[in-house]
């Protein structure tokens, strides 16, 4: 997994509530057994739509959308669509608890802000399109000089920042698990089992 220590670069708003995860990533495009390849089915059916809000920002890196993203059932396929089409950051009024966690499983960083602050987020970034993502000072800022500070779950942040995955943060203690290993004495005598 990939480090998410800050992200700079232009911002797509989805301002739609419920945002389910069907509708991230419809149900036909889930035969695959790897994580790549799914960007190009994000949002299937809205974009086909030329009106459609991400059309707009080609190329965003943070996604801004409504409360309750990622509702639905529980497709891990939805974080990696989103993190293959290029998107490192979500933020959101409110999110899916098992959303929430396969988006940080996936590398991408779920923020929630409280409506007050998205509402001065959406009005900065309608002077200048431009958010840096801070995940280690754990605050936004925009180039006019709005600085949004929020709340992350610290061993999440350590995972993101640190890009550890479950194996990556197992390997870590490598050391730790050798010891172990050469100073246990089995209960049992496994030889004679």
């Amino acid at each position: 997994m990939r480090e998410l220590r800050t992200v700079t670069g232009s911002v797509a708003v989805l301002d739609r509530p419920d945002v389910d995860t069907d509708q991230i990533i419809p149900k036909q495009f889930l035969k695959r057994i790897e994580r790549a390849g799914y960007g190009e089915f994000l949002f299937f059916d809205w974009m086909k739509d030329p009106d459609f809000e991400l059309h707009a920002t080609p190329g965003a890196s943070i996604l801004l959308a409504g409360r309750n993203f990622g509702c639905g059932s529980s497709r891990e396929h939805a974080a990696w669509a989103l993190e293959d089409y290029g998107f490192r950051v979500v933020i959101a009024p409110s999110y899916s608890d098992i959303f929430r966690q396969n988006a940080i499983n996936t590398g991408l960083a779920p923020i929630e802000l409280p409506a007050e602050q998205i509402a001065q987020l959406r009005a900065a970034l309608a002077t200048r399109n431009e958010l840096t993502v801070d995940l280690e000072q754990l605050e936004l800022r925009h180039p006019d000089g709005l600085v949004v500070p929020f709340g992350f779950d610290a061993y999440a942040q350590e995972t993101l920042v640190h890009g550890l995955d479950d194996v990556a943060r197992t390997l870590k203690r490598s050391a730790e698990i050798a010891a172990f290993e050469a100073s246990y004495q089995p209960r049992f005598d496994l030889a004679r089992l």
